[in-house]
């Protein structure tokens, strides 16, 4: 974690709490030094944040400080929301994570007016215990298409029928209600869709597929599919 990331943590907890918090409990949530504490109260305090306390005692945000807020609209922040809690319910661990952290963010500086219309929101994306193993095939595909890294895998068909192959993964699409790994299948010399639930194994090889103008995203959205690869 960042020393930008760690006090934007330490400034939403205190705002967080009504009464003092000692460094000890501090770096337990944190799950930091309380030495890193110490230094980063008194970074947040030359900032300008007005934090009563000492070491040995606890800390507390005086109230009416804030950070300045970012302007959302009603739909803007529905959007973000809605978008976070499904990229928890449906992505990989790590992603997983990422965006419960960025939803924690973005409501520690809401206004008031913005906090409620947070909490009215209509949209529920429950996030259950789901198999786990189909996160990791998630995270594993993820990471591949960010290196440019070949995946050899074992892949069920419609028909049952299981093949190994060596896939250049090229990107992650989301259909309705599945997820698919577009790839470059070495076997087939073409482009293949891959459902993520019918992976029986993948792995990450150490070999990097290279560049082609003809094998990418793009291409495939504008050459197969005859329409533009917006993201």
């Amino acid at each position: 974690m960042s020393k930008a990331e760690r006090l934007f943590h330490l400034y939403a907890l205190l705002r967080s709490r009504r009464t003092a918090m000692t460094a000890e409990a501090i770096a337990a949530v944190l799950e930091v030094s309380v030495r890193t504490v110490y230094r980063d109260v008194q970074a947040l305090s030359q900032s300008g944040a007005p934090i009563d306390g000492e070491a040995g005692v606890g800390y507390l945000l005086r109230p009416g400080f804030d950070l300045p807020p970012l302007m959302f609209t009603p739909e803007e922040l529905l959007a973000l929301m809605v978008g976070a809690r499904m990229v928890q319910a449906f992505t990989d661990p790590d992603l997983a994570r990422s965006a419960r952290q960025s939803e924690q963010k973005i409501r520690s500086i809401l206004t008031d007016s913005l906090k409620l219309n947070a909490e009215r929101q209509p949209y529920r994306i429950p996030i259950l215990d789901s198999d786990d193993g189909l996160r990791e095939v998630h995270r594993t595909l993820r990471l591949a298409c960010e290196g440019r890294k070949k995946v050899r895998a074992v892949y069920c068909d419609e028909q049952q029928q299981r093949t190994e192959r060596v896939l250049w993964p090229l990107g992650i699409i989301g259909w309705t209600g599945r997820w698919t790994l577009l790839a470059w299948c070495e076997t087939r010399s073409d482009y293949r869709n891959f459902r993520f639930d019918r992976f029986d194994a993948v792995a990450c090889l150490d070999e990097r597929f290279p560049p082609r103008p003809d094998v990418n995203i793009t291409h495939y959205f504008e050459t197969v599919l005859g329409v533009p690869d917006k993201d």
